[in-house]
Protein backbone atom coordinates (compact mmCIF):
# COMPACT_ATOMS: atom_id res chain seq x y z
CA UNK A 1 0.00 0.00 0.00
CA UNK A 2 1.21 3.13 -0.79
CA UNK A 3 0.09 6.03 1.42
CA UNK A 4 1.81 9.57 2.26
CA UNK A 5 2.74 10.39 6.06
CA UNK A 6 4.08 13.11 7.41
CA UNK A 7 6.85 12.42 10.56
CA UNK A 8 7.29 14.74 12.91
CA UNK A 9 10.97 15.25 13.55
CA UNK A 10 11.95 13.34 16.30
CA UNK A 11 10.35 10.25 14.73
CA UNK A 12 12.01 11.31 11.35
CA UNK A 13 15.37 11.35 13.41
CA UNK A 14 15.15 7.97 14.90
CA UNK A 15 13.84 6.43 11.35
CA UNK A 16 17.57 8.36 9.47
CA UNK A 17 19.42 6.46 12.76
CA UNK A 18 17.95 2.99 12.19
CA UNK A 19 18.80 3.42 8.53
CA UNK A 20 22.30 4.38 8.56
CA UNK A 21 22.92 1.77 11.91
CA UNK A 22 21.42 -0.96 10.24
CA UNK A 23 21.84 -0.03 6.40
CA UNK A 24 18.11 -0.22 5.81
CA UNK A 25 16.30 1.62 3.60
CA UNK A 26 13.63 4.68 4.29
CA UNK A 27 10.84 1.68 3.50
CA UNK A 28 12.51 -0.65 5.48
CA UNK A 29 13.39 1.13 8.73
CA UNK A 30 9.86 2.60 8.64
CA UNK A 31 7.87 -0.91 8.02
CA UNK A 32 10.12 -2.48 10.53
CA UNK A 33 9.58 0.51 12.95
CA UNK A 34 5.29 0.22 12.35
CA UNK A 35 6.00 -3.35 12.69
CA UNK A 36 7.32 -3.64 16.01
CA UNK A 37 5.48 -0.80 17.42
CA UNK A 38 2.23 -2.36 17.03
CA UNK A 39 3.41 -5.72 17.99
CA UNK A 40 3.79 -3.81 21.30
CA UNK A 41 7.57 -4.96 22.14
CA UNK A 42 11.38 -3.75 20.95
CA UNK A 43 13.42 -4.99 18.47
CA UNK A 44 15.18 -6.92 20.64
CA UNK A 45 12.44 -9.20 22.32
CA UNK A 46 11.37 -10.19 18.26
CA UNK A 47 13.20 -13.97 17.30
CA UNK A 48 13.02 -15.00 13.46
CA UNK A 49 14.00 -18.24 14.94
CA UNK A 50 12.56 -20.96 16.59
CA UNK A 51 14.82 -22.25 19.79
CA UNK A 52 15.71 -25.81 19.95
CA UNK A 53 17.62 -28.07 22.35
CA UNK A 54 21.09 -29.45 20.68
CA UNK A 55 21.86 -31.89 23.48
CA UNK A 56 25.18 -31.72 25.31
CA UNK A 57 28.20 -30.59 23.46
CA UNK A 58 30.60 -33.14 22.37
CA UNK A 59 33.49 -31.24 23.52
CA UNK A 60 34.43 -30.00 26.54
CA UNK A 61 33.53 -26.09 26.50
CA UNK A 62 35.58 -25.33 30.26
CA UNK A 63 38.23 -23.97 28.40
CA UNK A 64 36.96 -22.57 25.10
CA UNK A 65 37.62 -18.89 26.47
CA UNK A 66 41.20 -20.24 26.93
CA UNK A 67 41.54 -21.52 24.15
CA UNK A 68 40.05 -18.45 21.93
CA UNK A 69 42.57 -16.50 23.69
CA UNK A 70 45.96 -18.34 22.58
CA UNK A 71 44.42 -18.90 19.31
CA UNK A 72 43.96 -15.21 19.24
CA UNK A 73 47.73 -14.89 20.57
CA UNK A 74 49.66 -17.27 17.63
CA UNK A 75 47.83 -15.30 14.87
CA UNK A 76 48.93 -12.10 16.47
CA UNK A 77 52.53 -13.44 16.38
CA UNK A 78 51.97 -15.09 12.69
CA UNK A 79 50.79 -11.38 11.63
CA UNK A 80 53.64 -9.64 13.43
CA UNK A 81 56.51 -11.63 11.91
CA UNK A 82 54.64 -11.77 8.34
CA UNK A 83 55.15 -7.81 8.58
CA UNK A 84 58.72 -7.62 9.11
Amino acid sequence: MRTTVTLEPDVAALIKRAMKERGLTFKQALNEAVRVGLAGGSREQRSWTTPSNMGRPAVSLDRAAQLAGELEDEELIRKTRLSK
